[in-house]
């Protein structure tokens, strides 16, 4: 069943690569990159789950948190750039 979970996740992960060659707009862009990192650290909390090892799972807070924080930072550079 977790394998099958991670291939949706691959499918996601390759549909928000396509939205953040061809988005049209930065916001577009923003958010494909921030559905990245979510399917990055879903994947990884996957793979946890599957192995039973906790090795990773620091590196997912990271990944999640830096991830919020750039979304916030490139959503804030929107908002004052009008665009």
């Amino acid at each position: 069943m977790i394998v099958v979970a991670l291939s949706l996740l691959a499918v996601a992960g390759g549909c928000f690569v396509a939205r953040l060659v061809m988005g049209p707009t930065l916001a577009d862009r923003v958010i494909a990159l921030d559905g990245l990192v979510i399917t990055l650290v879903s994947a990884i909390a996957l793979d946890a789950a599957r192995t039973g090892s906790p090795l990773f799972l620091d590196g997912m807070v990271v990944i999640a948190l830096v991830g919020f924080v750039g979304t916030s930072a490139a959503a804030r550079f929107i908002e004052e750039r009008g665009g």
